[in-house]
């Protein structure tokens, strides 16, 4: 196991965690991740990193969560690495950058794979390291006043750890454009591009992402948890694998406790037990 999560193990099993850089909260069965710190556009350290992880690592293993909502505090999202943070790492050898990025690629891996549904409520700038976290997130609800940059090139970098999620999002065509030239993007652009699912008035934001935690709510957990596994495996496999993988799913969910739940909710017409009356 990589070494990154070893040293963080005796820290999961705490119900909750005093955070320094997140906020972390849960009410109606919501787990709500906000980046928290606004003085300097939630740019991102070492310790967010490992917060983050820690949050999402909860929102796994606590039974109650049903939904995951990633957010920002004051006027932006992220605004990539901190500058205190990149001028620590300017001095780093080639054995500590590579520590610190594998890091951030386990954190945004745990995103990605977490079984429960992911909402990034983009609710200002996002540049950098920040679209990757976004990025991993299943659903992503933005302001239309929300700007975007894969900026990296600028510095003389590139979007390394954050490109399997921004190409499986936005495709190879739009991620060569988008990669090479740095150019950042309007909340439209980024809507046209499929960067974000939709875009509505800041104003508007929390209302647009309570009605997308309505629908998920409504839904079976371990349904979702099996959509996010089958939206993983297939892209990968040849249809003569998918075939049997597919039809090994269903047959399981069909005879499972929730399967059943469900259908015969369905029949009886009424509503399955996982949703609160």
């Amino acid at each position: 196991m990589h070494q990154f999560l070893i040293q963080n193990l005796e820290f999961l099993e705490c119900k909750m965690q005093n955070y320094e850089t997140i906020i972390f909260e849960i009410k109606n069965q919501v787990a709500k991740i906000s980046l928290n710190r606004p003085q300097v556009h939630n740019a991102f350290n070492k310790i967010m990193v490992k917060e983050l992880f820690l949050a999402f690592q909860q929102t796994t293993k606590d039974s109650e969560i049903r939904v995951v909502v990633l957010t920002g505090k004051g006027k932006s999202f992220c605004a990539g690495a901190d500058l205190n943070w990149m001028r620590e790492i300017v001095n780093y050898s080639y054995e500590e950058n590579l520590e610190e990025s594998k890091q951030i690629a386990e954190l945004l891996h745990l995103i990605y794979s977490l079984p429960k549904p992911t909402i990034a409520q983009i609710n200002g700038t996002t540049i950098g390291g920040g679209t990757g976290l976004m990025a991993a997130c299943d659903i992503i609800i933005a302001s239309e006043n929300a700007k975007f940059g894969l900026s990296e090139v600028k510095l003389g970098l590139v979007p390394a750890v954050i490109s399997p999620y921004v190409i499986k999002r936005i495709g190879e065509s739009f991620a060569r454009r988008y990669f090479l030239t740095g150019e950042r993007l309007t909340a439209e652009e980024a809507l046209r591009i499929g960067l974000v699912n939709k875009i509505v008035p800041e104003e508007e934001l929390d209302k647009e992402v309570e009605k997308i935690v309505t629908f998920l709510l409504t839904s079976g957990p371990n349904a979702i948890a099996n959509c996010k596994e089958l939206l993983k495996r297939i892209p990968n496999m040849s249809l003569e694998e998918a075939k049997s993988y597919t039809a090994k799913m269903i047959a399981d969910l069909r005879i499972s406790e929730e399967g059943q739940e469900g259908m015969s909710a369905f029949l009886e017409k009424r509503k399955p037990n996982w949703i609160k009356s």
